[in-house]
């Protein structure tokens, strides 16, 4: 059986990366059981310095990116259309607000150590762009680990505190001084990257030419 370690870099508040994980879970299934893979994922921040007010989220984006409203929201129509053929849920998507989402990043680590990180993780997208939570609200992230199973009461414990801070302000130095500019990427065995949601077919020509590279 072939290994393949994916190291996915990510923000909750990336579309793209609930949908490149949606594309890479129907390559790695391609690939089963020739292939056994090991994930872990790894804090992005797209709006790191949010501070004050939250914002609804197609004026920020057209402001952001110097486009018109009317231009973004057919952008993310393009994406829920994705998103449904994909089977994710992003109903609530152009209702959503800009939110921070670095203690959702230090949950997700906590989540690893319990080994419920994906869980975790697609637990957030769900609650951001299908119902347009507020992934940065300590109830929103305490209701997403209940909803994986995992003890509230400790969750609240790591919120309170500064616990997987450091964790997570290191994951995204490392990350960042490696060249990770544009989320989601993929580092795979810890040597190539695979930049952007590509297509299921596209990661297993990658994953299989990959393979087949000695070590």
């Amino acid at each position: 059986m072939q290994k393949i370690q994916i190291d996915i870099v990510s923000d909750i508040a990336c579309p793209w990366c609930a949908i490149g994980y949606a594309r890479l879970e129907q390559a790695m299934k391609q690939l089963a059981p020739e292939y056994e893979f090991g994930l872990q994922w790894h804090a992005f921040e797209l709006n790191p310095d949010h501070t004050g007010e939250s914002e609804p989220i197609l004026p920020a984006l057209a402001r952001k990116y110097g486009r018109s409203e009317d231009e973004m929201r057919a952008t993310q129509d393009q994406m829920m259309t994705i998103a449904k053929d994909l089977g994710l849920n992003f109903e609530k998507m152009q209702e959503r607000f800009t939110c921070n989402t670095f203690d959702a990043h230090r949950l997700v680590k906590w989540a690893g150590e319990q080994g419920k990180q994906t869980e975790m993780k697609q637990a957030l997208f769900e609650a951001y762009f299908g119902k347009a939570e507020d992934v940065s609200d300590p109830n929103v992230l305490l209701g997403c680990v209940e909803s994986i199973g995992l003890d509230r009461a400790r969750a609240k414990q790591i919120l309170d505190s500064d616990e997987f801070a450091n964790v997570v302000r290191e994951d995204e130095a490392t990350y960042q001084q490696a060249g990770v500019s544009a989320v989601p990427a993929f580092i795979v065995n810890g040597k190539y990257l695979i930049s952007g949601a590509q297509e299921p077919d596209t990661l297993v020509q990658a994953f299989e030419e990959i393979g087949a590279k000695p070590e």
